[in-house]
């Protein structure tokens, strides 16, 4: 049986307080959550208390499976200062080792006009190299998400799962992979099977929302207990996060993944 996480950005919000979203995902018998950025540096209208955070996690036994890198950068637009992910990344990882969190997700930012695209692929690998070497022994996986353009993230640079898995053959490391959300790479119109298949192990974390409209599972199109299949079948065996924008309540928006993946 899978670990299913919730992101509590998105569910369990009628609980109210993010650590309040905690125990009430544990409550539904959910012994994992997943959330976005550990501060808000990027959403600072919804700050988060992170004490009464780890004290939700530690009360309830609950894992905290993913978090965000912060702040979102753009690597590839000019004029191409990252001292502050560097300098966030410690901060991050140091808050991910608190919370008992094992992986960060990054990103791409924005592709640049001005640079081929290999180029800039080639320019990722360099980053990541630079910002595992900064984080070796912390025991923090970086994950690297693509993410489709054709609705939610138009010019983002990453959008091709085997060009995550390019980065991540390039970066070379046990602690650097590739996050495959199932939603993005269906609307991105990818062979889920072939994407996992050319991955293989590289894969360390996997989210789902159904396609089109990223609701909960059974508001699109996608076949679930075929995209399950095919996940088992490619040997992934860790957590799943849920994010997903709910169309009713909470409890009622998990049940039908919650079946489906007890039977994965």
């Amino acid at each position: 049986m899978y670990q299913l996480a919730p992101n509590i950005e998105l569910l369990f919000t009628e609980a109210g307080e993010y650590h309040d979203r905690v125990r009430a995902a544990a409550a539904a018998g959910f012994t994992a959550v997943e959330m976005w950025g550990p501060t808000g540096v990027d959403a600072p209208a919804q700050p988060k208390d992170l004490p009464a955070l780890k004290a939700a996690l530690q009360e309830t036994g609950t894992q905290l499976t993913a978090q965000l890198s912060e702040p979102r950068t753009q690597f590839m637009i000019p004029p191409w200062d990252h001292s502050e992910f560097f300098r966030k990344l410690d901060e991050g990882v140091a808050i991910a080792q608190d919370l008992g969190c094992p992986r960060i997700v990054v990103g791409s930012g924005t592709g640049f006009g001005g640079w081929k695209r290999q180029v800039q692929l080639d320019k990722l690998v360099e980053i990541y190299q630079k910002a595992i070497a900064q984080i070796d022994g912390s025991g923090i996986t970086l994950v690297l998400e693509p993410v489709n353009v054709r609705v939610d993230h138009p010019g983002s640079l990453l959008d091709r799962t085997s060009e995550a898995v390019y980065i991540a053959r390039g970066v070379d490391s046990p602690f650097f992979g590739v996050l495959y959300d199932i939603y993005h790479s269906a609307v991105e119109g990818e062979d889920m099977r072939a994407e996992l298949e050319n991955a293989g192990d590289l894969v360390k974390y996997v989210q789902l929302a159904d396609a089109p409209g990223r609701g909960e599972p059974g508001t699109g199109d996608l076949d679930w207990s075929e995209r399950f299949a095919i996940l088992r079948a490619s040997g992934y065996d860790g957590p799943i996060g849920l994010e997903y924008y709910p169309t009713t309540e909470t409890v009622a928006s998990v049940a039908r993944i919650v079946e489906l993946a007890a039977s994965a």
